[in-house]
């Protein structure tokens, strides 16, 4: 588990939007682009069967956050969210000319050297990354939407770790064709937009000292989740 799991002691007033954002934000010095395995990956230092077991790991991640946001939609009945929040499933499995995000992780993997067949096999998914996709899929099912919401917003560190990939990988893996990273380059405006969503509903639902630090407690789960599955792929892939 990541170590910089702990969150603010309770406080005994709540905090203002900027101050509960700022708190939220904070919770950001556990996302997995500090991860080892992400360290080694973003500088250049994993093996090209290292990656292979990374993009296809990720994969199971990627093809279930339609899952999770069609869970989420399934719970919210709040009709304006539904209309903004239906976007996130388009934006992955694709609709009219455009491919997806998922489509878009594919051709990673066929640029990366893993067959189309072979990767939606999932025969090279970890007990342990399925074990937490799940868990996130089966939360976002559970909780109240607002908080599989507020789970959500690990995105708002996202956008970085998909710079530094398309800053580094180019030079660091030139075995990688080029257009295999047009996932990353994607997400990032898109991150952007959904953490804007996400982020007002999060500070407007999550009001008191008790829910608030709920709220961290939730976003600190998803940091964990995903510590956890580059714990597992690093386990099964590094010598």
């Amino acid at each position: 588990m990541n170590e910089t799991s702990l969150t603010p002691p309770l406080h005994e007033t709540p905090w203002t939007h900027e101050q509960f954002e700022a708190q939220l934000r904070a919770l950001g010095a556990g996302y997995h682009i500090h991860h080892p395995f992400n360290v080694r990956l973003n500088s250049g230092r994993c093996s090209p069967d290292e990656i292979r077991g990374w993009v296809a790991n990720r994969f199971y991640y990627q093809i279930n956050i339609p899952l999770k946001d069609a869970a989420i939609m399934s719970n919210c009945d709040d009709r304006a969210t539904r209309r903004r929040w239906v976007q996130r499933i388009l934006d992955h499995d694709g609709y009219g000319d455009d491919a997806g995000g998922i489509e878009a992780w594919v051709r990673l993997a066929e640029a990366v050297g893993i067959e189309r067949d072979r990767l939606w096999s999932l025969t090279q998914v970890t007990p342990g990354v399925r074990f937490a996709v799940d868990a996130y899929v089966n939360f976002a099912r559970r909780a109240p939407w607002q908080e599989a919401v507020c789970s959500s917003l690990t995105e708002m560190f996202a956008p970085q770790i998909h710079k530094d990939r398309l800053a580094g990988w180019p030079d660091l893996y030139p075995w990688i064709a080029a257009p295999g990273l047009q996932y990353f380059r994607s997400r990032i405006p898109l991150a952007q937009r959904d953490v804007e969503h996400g982020l007002a509903v999060t500070l407007d639902y999550f009001k008191t000292p008790a829910q608030q630090r709920r709220a961290l407690d939730i976003l600190q789960f998803k940091l964990d989740i995903l510590w956890s599955m580059l714990d597992a792929i690093e386990r099964a892939y590094s010598s």
